[in-house]
């Protein structure tokens, strides 16, 4: 079957977001003449990041289930019929040979209402702790693409391809661009550099633990790029107004400088951060995101953690820990760490998908 529509669906994180906009990338460069279309949740991150990277999107008013104000499911049904109604609509008018669906739950409508009305569809899976939506629609799907081995307990097994997880392109180039990156964050390129990412929202207990620890830092000759967030952003500005050993963000762009900079990762432990962490084969410590659904960031974290890839600290130990930890780490050798990281990534993984689904 030639393939010229393609729909993708998902996101809600950048953790989804970035590997649907890869796969993306990657279709374009085997066949130029491909349409796309996404479809996300109304007022999440992918609407503002997919036009940036090029590509339209429609948004739907699909929420997640929550787990802790549980009184806000009852408006669930509704807004889930509703994202159903318009996922049947768009999917009639656009016309997609196949669709994609990356997992959160906006990729849940648009697959159902693929199946609904035949239209093939595939499932890229990036946690080591499958979503509900994909579990939900694993059955009827084409073929997953998973990042992690043993995924056979949530999927049949003849279904599954072990791709990985697709990251964004400029990060496999990371390598090479230290002295571009001192220049750029105004460092020092001979001293050590932490690098602290707290996922695209930030991570609080984290940048609470560096805020209280950043006197600690100074006094170690320890350099740091600290990627705050949005909310934690003016907090962390005002504590570091006279230190030029640091650099603060409430979101980095320029994520391959920030990588090539920094000699250890602090990192809570999405799918996409641990894959990126992976493929540029950097030492990091991995802090797991307690809320996240099915625990699936820890899952992710041990599975570093396992093969003497990654250190872990858990959330609730961070205030006490990650500090004392991080600057162990920084100050010893951290080469077996960084070659097993980067031996468990996949760069390829976005052309993999891209090559599996055009020529299936």
């Amino acid at each position: 079957m030639s393939i010229q529509r393609v729909i993708i669906s998902g996101g809600g994180t950048g953790g989804h977001i970035y590997p649907a906009i890869s796969i993306a990338n990657a279709m374009k460069e085997i066949d130029s003449s491909i349409a796309f279309l996404f479809v996300g949740a109304e007022g999440k991150m992918e609407m503002e990041k997919v036009p940036k990277a090029g590509f339209k999107i429609i948004g739907l008013p699909i929420v997640g289930i929550q787990r802790t104000q549980v009184w806000k499911n009852l408006f669930f049904p509704f807004k889930l019929l509703k994202s159903l109604f318009l996922s049947v609509k768009i999917l009639r008018e656009f016309k997609p040979d196949v669709a994609i669906g990356v997992g959160g739950y906006a990729s849940g409508p648009l697959l159902l209402a693929a199946r609904f009305l035949g239209i093939p569809y595939y499932i890229q899976e990036q946690n080591s702790f499958a979503g509900i939506t994909n579990k939900a629609l694993a059955a009827k799907a084409e073929h997953i693409f998973v990042a992690y081995p043993g995924m056979e307990k949530f999927f049949p097994a003849e279904k599954i391809t072990l791709s990985g997880n697709p990251v964004r392109k400029d990060l496999i180039d990371a390598k090479g661009k230290k002295a571009k990156a001192a220049t750029h964050f105004s460092l020092d390129p001979a001293k050590k550099t932490m690098l602290i990412i707290g996922g695209s929202q930030g991570a609080l207990s984290i940048n609470q633990s560096i805020l209280a620890g950043l006197d600690r830092l100074a006094e170690a000759g320890v350099q740091v790029i600290w990627q705050t967030g949005i909310a934690f952003e003016s907090i962390a500005k005002q504590a570091t107004a006279n230190q030029s050993s640091l650099y603060v963000s409430a979101f980095i762009y320029e994520m391959d400088l920030a990588y090539a900079m920094a000699d250890i990762v602090i990192s809570r432990a999405g799918a996409s951060s641990v894959s990126e962490i992976c493929l540029i084969g950097k030492a990091s410590i991995l802090v797991p995101l307690p809320g996240a659904a099915e625990d699936h960031q820890t899952e992710n974290a041990k599975s570093l953690v396992s093969q003497n890839a990654a250190i872990l600290v858990r959330d609730s130990e961070v205030k006490e820990a990650l500090i004392t930890e991080a600057l162990k780490a920084i100050q010893s050798d951290l080469s077996s760490i960084e070659k097993n990281s980067l031996r468990l990534a996949k760069p390829n993984a976005a052309h993999d998908i891209a090559q599996f689904i055009l020529h299936a």
